[in-house]
């Protein structure tokens, strides 16, 4: 979980690979309005973003209950959007990719190909709570991505023995 152009996909993605589980991007359970609002330049609203995270949540319900284990990359923002997709299952775990904003914003300047501008990413940090009070993995985006990847299988694991 993190803001926009916090590595979110790339670590999602590599975290997958190495654990053998299923990946998911969640900007594919975006409804197509909320893209082009996106797109647009219009920050989503938490009323836009309750179908997507329960679709979320469904697919990870759907993903576990056929036995398999899955990452899904998707930002989270908010402790009631972490509450939502968790839905009050205690085996979810949330990874932050911390950063600030002048890091983020220079990876956003530099990306391409994708719906979210940096105009938008001023409205990410301000609704951003981050999860230092929740249980969360807490990783710093300056970490090449190997390393956090690394770091995330070790707390995984040091979770998995406690």
């Amino acid at each position: 979980m993190g803001v926009s152009g916090s590595g979110k996909t790339t670590i999602a993605r590599a975290l997958a690979a190495r654990l053998g589980w299923r990946f998911a991007e969640g900007d594919a359970f975006h409804s197509a309005a909320n893209v082009s609002k996106m797109r647009g330049g219009i920050a989503l609203t938490d009323e836009d973003r309750w179908p997507w995270l329960d679709a979320i949540a469904a697919w990870i319900r759907e993903t576990t209950a056929h036995g398999e284990r899955c990452v899904v990359a998707c930002s989270a923002l908010k402790r009631a959007y972490r509450e939502r997709i968790a839905a009050g299952r205690g085996d979810v775990r949330f990874v932050y990719l911390a950063g600030d904003y002048a890091t983020i914003a220079a990876r956003l300047g530099h990306r391409t190909g994708h719906y979210m501008p940096l105009s938008l990413l001023e409205s990410q940090f301000e609704a951003l709570e981050e999860p230092f009070d929740e249980g969360a993995i807490v990783v710093d985006v300056d970490d090449p991505p190997e390393r956090i990847v690394d770091a995330i299988v070790d707390a995984l694991a040091r979770s998995a023995q406690a």
